[in-house]
């Protein structure tokens, strides 16, 4: 079996563990990156869609409060390297960037693929070694020190071991809790993992027939006491099987959790763009004009599509009129609007989740270094631990920044 000495190893090539190799590389130490598929960064490059949103203009408080209260672990991370430091870096790699909603950052080109190559080419004239369809086996330590990794064919010896190895999103890319198994062999602890950011199924079949629209600004909560004050606000988008769509993304976090405790989910969707009854009462009767079907008349909040599916539910004749609906009939249309109820029983799990939500326990991180308290030379960065964040450039920042603090071997 070959051995290699080396004085920092990093397992990973997405955004934490190129980030990490570079920072490492550029004090002067030999630094080897391994990666268990031919190609580096394969989850990195279809981020985004294949865009790569890479962060986002909120400031370093409201950024870290998006992540909730965990979200301060990430202070002296983001005090290293906040959004503005990382588009700075890309520029200084000769990628520029582009925010043309003046809140997500994206690199000029659109394209995933400049990242990575901007990435591999300043590890290779950093001098990092990279080895590719190498994966890591075990971690060999002594008196709680780091000693060396083996993979399924090579030994590498170091004294600073980075794992940048991700979660469970995203299988088909590479991504199979490896480094989280290793890690709890070694004592750390792992936090329940679930599927995050993918699409949800629900149990009404009628949002088949509202497929071919994304309603605007729809906020979701969950239909339960103890989480009523969980929700989040976006756009949304039907499928056949159920619901998908930025503000499902979003809300899935909070959702796949109770489905392994629950058969099913209960949630709220409100049309009405934040309207109370009355004033959503006021619109529709503003817009509603003489003989115009109620359908008609609530195309001014919802997609045709949806409108037939509301009036539906609330047994409501779409050759009506507003004006010539009763007054009990109007209440139940106003509070369908409002809250219509929807009943996830289910997702496509890690296969479609870009991200994964849990992982190595914060306590057991020191978050000015990203070392392990457990043992001594071991590094995280990146989504291998229990941080998740909403889509909109949060988690990659978090990576990228987390990467380089720990790339720093402070």
């Amino acid at each position: 079996m070959k051995t290699n000495i080396y004085d920092v190893i990093i397992v990973g090539s997405g955004a934490a563990g190129s980030m990490a190799a570079i920072e490492s590389a550029k004090s002067g130490k030999t630094t080897l990156l391994i990666e268990k598929l031919p190609k580096l960064g394969s989850k990195l490059k279809a981020t985004g869609g294949g865009r790569c949103n890479l962060t986002n203009t909120l400031d370093t408080k409201e950024f870290m409060q998006s992540f909730g209260r965990d979200g301060r672990f990430m202070q002296d991370a983001l005090s290293y390297f906040n959004n503005k430091d990382l588009v700075e870096f890309f520029n200084s790699l000769g990628v520029q960037t582009a925010c043309n909603d003046g809140f997500r950052i994206f690199p000029a080109s659109r394209s995933s693929q400049s990242i990575l190559d901007a990435l591999e080419k300043e590890m290779l004239n950093l001098g990092v070694v990279i080895k590719t369809s190498q994966e890591l086996k075990q971690i060999n330590i002594s008196d709680q020190k780091i000693q060396s990794i083996q993979t399924q064919d090579s030994k590498y010896t170091c004294s600073n071991l980075i794992l940048a190895t991700g979660g469970l999103g995203f299988e088909n890319l590479g991504a199979t809790g490896d480094g989280l198994d290793i890690s709890k062999k070694l004592g750390h602890t792992i936090t329940p993992l679930h599927p995050a950011m993918l699409p949800l199924e629900t149990k009404e079949t009628w949002v088949a027939n509202c497929t071919a629209d994304t309603i605007a600004k729809v906020e979701l909560k969950i239909d339960i006491k103890k989480y009523s004050k969980l929700s989040c606000i976006g756009d949304l988008i039907f499928t056949k099987k159920g619901i998908r769509g930025p503000v499902v993304l979003d809300f899935s976090r909070e959702v796949t959790p109770l489905l392994d405790v629950m058969d099913e989910v209960p949630l709220l969707a409100n049309f009405t763009k934040s309207l109370n009854q009355e004033e959503l009462h006021q619109k529709l009767k503003n817009n509603s004009k003489e003989n115009q079907n109620i359908i008609d008349t609530l195309t001014i909040l919802v997609p045709v599509s949806l409108a037939k599916e509301l009036c539906k539910l609330c047994k409501i004749n779409i050759e009506l009129t507003y004006a010539t609906l009763s007054s009990k009939q109007k209440e139940n249309l106003l509070k369908t609007l409002r809250w219509t109820p929807l009943t996830v029983i289910g997702s496509d799990g890690f296969k479609n989740a870009m991200i994964t939500r849990g992982g190595i326990k914060l306590k057991e991180i020191n978050p000015k270094t990203m070392q392990s308290k457990l043992i001594n030379g071991l590094y995280f960065c990146g989504e291998i631990m229990n941080l998740d964040g909403p889509c909109g450039g949060y988690n990659l920042q978090f990576s990228f920044a987390s990467g380089k603090l720990a790339g720093m071997l402070n």
